[in-house]
């Protein structure tokens, strides 16, 4: 992906079923990505605090708190709303795909997964996340320079 980054980029699975999360897994083995797992909506919240990732495969329908639910949650939290979600579901009415974007989601990607565009859309999603955190570092350091004068 990007030669100039020196950490894996890190990537939370979000899913109450074993085989998507496994074949999610398995996918994004070939991107070098360090990966997490979550089995429900409050693990999901749980683990975006800790594991600090900088993208979030999230499916819509799990317990404890709906894809939905983490999404604006998430969004919500000065501290978490900068990760990506990529909203993975087979809900894939009009009205589902209207309500993940008022939840915040930064894309979508209905089930069964095709792995050639999962994967393109995760490289993308991430190399945003890149651009946008560097432009942020780059805020911060015009902000010092501008006080230090």
């Amino acid at each position: 992906m990007d030669e100039t980054k020196t950490t894996a980029d890190r990537v939370l699975i979000a899913d109450d079923n074993e085989a998507n999360r496994e074949l999610l897994e398995a996918y994004l083995s070939d991107l070098g990505c360090v990966t997490e797992i979550a089995v429900d909506g409050q693990e999901t919240m749980e683990k975006a605090a800790s594991f600090k990732p900088d993208l979030i495969l999230l499916d819509v329908m799990m317990p404890k708190l709906s894809g939905f639910e983490v999404c604006e949650k998430i969004k919500g939290d000065p501290e978490l709303k900068k990760i990506m979600i990529l909203m993975v579901t087979a809900l894939n009415e009009l009205g589902d795909i209207e309500r993940a974007v008022d939840a915040g989601t930064n894309d979508f990607l209905s089930k069964p997964v095709n792995r050639v565009e999962l994967l393109k859309r995760v490289e993308n999603m991430l190399q945003l996340k890149g651009v946008t955190d560097e432009n942020e570092r780059l805020r911060q350091y015009i902000q010092k320079v501008e006080d230090a004068q």
